[in-house]
């Protein structure tokens, strides 16, 4: 494994575990981490668009979400560190928007599940764009695994917020489309032989 792999999935590794962090600190103070929920059309604490993704509704909700956010998160973050932050903040920029405009009042929406269905919608559409082989097996892979998740972005169960999956997986796809694709392998420049040449 290559040493650029190796920093990707450490990258998502340090955020899950920090999610696990915040997560036990919640439950020695009470749930008082709870509070930094978004909050529908309110101004006060619209900053809690970004403190929401990383805080979860218990340990149940926390282990629901965090395998899917290792694999996911670690397959984006394989396309540089820099595309991962950037898809993450488009992402969760979208994802909260969404649910702070269109969830119902009095709601408190967490979890990292916008960050998932982001992560999702970006390997999908990654792998159309781009076109190189590697993206397209992963997108293929992401599609037969994690396909069916997509359902979770339509009104459903009650207390899960549909909201949250559906602008996240916009905010995905919208990722995958506004950041510059990866580098292509430049051919090197013809050159003239000179005396020496070999």
């Amino acid at each position: 494994m290559t040493q650029s792999r190796i920093r990707a999935i450490l990258t998502v590794v340090a955020l899950t575990a920090l999610m696990w962090v915040l997560e036990i600190f919640d439950l020695i103070t009470g749930n008082a981490l709870d509070t930094f929920g978004i909050r529908p059309r309110t101004f006060d604490d619209v900053y809690t668009i970004f403190t929401a993704p990383f805080l979860h509704y218990g340990f149940d909700h926390l282990i629901a979400n965090s395998v899917p956010m290792l694999v996911l998160g670690s397959l984006v973050a394989f396309s540089g560190i820099g595309r991962f932050a950037g898809a993450s903040l488009i992402i969760i920029l979208v994802s909260g928007i969404g649910v702070w405009f269109t969830s119902p009042p009095g709601s408190i929406t967490l979890g990292a599940s916008g960050l998932i269905f982001g992560y999702f919608g970006f390997l999908v559409l990654r792998g159309i764009i781009e076109r190189k082989t590697i993206d397209i097996v992963i997108m293929i892979c992401v599609v037969l695994f994690y396909g069916a998740m997509i359902w979770g972005a339509l009104p459903g169960q009650e207390g899960i917020s549909w909201q949250a999956h559906l602008f996240g997986f916009i905010g995905g796809l919208l990722s995958a489309y506004l950041l510059p694709r990866r580098d292509q392998p430049r051919p090197f420049p013809a050159t003239t032989p000179g005396p020496y040449a070999y």
